[in-house]
């Protein structure tokens, strides 16, 4: 596979599927002695993987969970932000501004804070309690994210009653980072045409339904805006059809991202309805790439982890073909702002 080191990876998303067992005693622990609600506070890109875990706990646990940005926690703080809080703050370099600004905000309220970092000399890495450490860069970073907020979503529900496969889940997990190597195996041969279909237009269209919102989200703003500068317009498949269905005409991109969890029929609405409008519509389905080995109720859950391993495919390949590596910047931690 293109620019592409195997073992590297298999190290990095078996590191973060390691921490399973911090990750449930830590959480196991808080709830016991009390705690009354979870906070997952990111800045940027990181705040998006969280939502799929934020989902799975809305819909399936009755443990209040709270996704809210630290930069106007800051400001602010919240009624429900208090000592009886975990809260679950992810930064890849363990030094993003709002996140470092916010850690002693939390302190003064006194909540329980476990940071996920991929470096452990750094304000996050020294100021959870715990710091969970994984090594990870930006081409391995979503996946690991997206499976450490899993096991945050699933020791929520061991410790509360609300789960009966925890065990069962944790350890088929164990098999997760073979798995996601194997999908981007299958997905290369197709990802270099992917990649063209991207470079070939200046904006894109990305939609999703359920936990594929986050992965769409994540994929436009993140990599295709902030790392290759092309324009996008990132919508949910829900609202899809109230406002920006009048923006589909020949000519125009929509790229539709689809899992396997229960929220597909709202992706296949927006497919039927784009296919009538625009000769450029893209649909990437985790299905055709994730290994059938896996449970149906892992497969659902990790679907944003295996778009993402696809699209990490698909950006080894545009990165290339536009002559713009990934890690070319003209603002970000560049200029003051």
């Amino acid at each position: 596979m293109l620019n592409f080191n195997e073992d590297r990876f298999l190290r990095i998303q078996s590191g973060a599927v390691a921490l399973a067992p911090r990750i449930d005693a830590e959480i196991g622990a808080a709830i016991a002695a009390g705690a009354t609600n979870l906070y997952f506070l990111g800045t940027g890109g990181v705040a998006y993987l969280m939502e799929p875990a934020v989902q799975l706990l809305h819909r399936r646990s009755g443990f209040p969970t709270f996704k809210d940005y630290p930069a106007e926690l800051i400001l602010t703080g919240s009624a429900n932000l208090t000592d009886k809080s975990i809260v679950v703050m992810p930064s890849l370099s363990g030094t993003t501004k709002e996140s470092v600004a916010m850690l002693e905000k939390l302190k003064e309220v006194g909540a329980r804070i476990i940071t996920l970092v991929g470096h452990a000399d750094t304000p996050l890495g020294l100021g959870g309690n715990p710091a969970l450490v994984n090594f990870a860069e930006d081409d391995t970073s979503s996946e690991s994210f997206y499976l450490q907020s899993l096991l945050v979503a699933l020791s929520v529900m061991k410790a509360r009653g609300e789960i009966d496969t925890y065990d069962a889940l944790v350890a088929e997990l164990q098999t997760v980072p073979a798995a996601l190597v194997a999908a981007k195996k299958a997905f290369e041969p197709k990802a270099e045409d992917h990649a063209r279909l991207i470079a070939g237009a200046d904006y894109h269209m990305f939609t999703g339904a359920g936990n594929m919102w986050p992965e769409a989200l994540y994929y436009a703003t993140c990599i295709l805006e902030e790392m290759q500068w092309i324009r996008t317009r990132p919508v949910h498949a829900s609202d899809f059809f109230h406002g920006p269905l009048e923006l589909i005409e020949p000519g125009v991109s929509l790229v539709l991202f689809r899992g396997e969890d229960a929220y597909d029929p709202l992706a296949e609405r927006v497919a039927q309805f784009a296919r009538q409008y625009t000769d450029r519509l893209t649909v990437i389905s985790t299905a055709d790439y994730c290994p059938q080995t896996l449970s149906p109720e892992l497969r659902a859950m990790i679907s944003p982890a295996v778009m993402a391993t696809l699209m990490e495919r698909l950006s080894a390949h545009l990165e290339v073909m536009r002559d713009h590596p990934l890690v070319t910047r003209r603002y970000y931690k560049r200029v003051a702002y």
